[in-house]
């Protein structure tokens, strides 16, 4: 093999090792872009439109969402006008990830069917989320710290 063949293919491989590096850096980036997207759209859901905050976080003396336990569930300060049968009293914790499986949240917020196989309890509603919207906002409560 003559010098300048080994000079490139010596630089073939240096162009090619730093594609590959370049090309290897610059996916954990885009992953964390979209986990950030993702985080922001299930906040936005959470917080706009869901509204979760209403029966998962305790009131503080001002009957405002104590920001110091958002998410973190606890007695439900929220009572019907009505009897309401199987009303719930206690709210599970959100924040840092509901406490059933991944799997089972997605399925309660894509088709309304919690772990036991029946609706939620009242006053929850019923969603019927995408399956994108779900992960939404399941990749924002599990960023929130317990």
């Amino acid at each position: 093999m003559t010098s300048l063949a080994r000079v490139s293919l010596t630089g073939a491989l240096l162009v090619f090792a730093m594609v590959r590096f370049e090309a290897a850096d610059a996916q954990p980036h885009a992953k964390m872009a979209a986990d950030a997207g993702a985080i922001e759209r299930g906040k936005y859901i959470v917080e706009s439109v869901a509204m979760c905050a209403r029966c998962h976080t305790p009131n503080n003396q001002a009957g405002e969402g104590d920001r110091s336990n958002w998410l973190k569930g606890g007695p439900l300060q929220i009572r019907p006008t009505y009897p309401v049968a199987n009303w719930a009293v206690i709210t599970p914790r959100l924040a840092g990830g509901p406490p059933n499986t991944e799997d089972e949240f997605i399925r309660l917020m894509t088709t309304g069917i919690a772990r036991t196989g029946a609706p939620p309890r009242p006053p929850m509603p019923t969603f019927h989320m995408t399956r994108a919207d779900a992960e939404a906002v399941l990749a924002y409560l599990k960023s929130l710290k317990n």
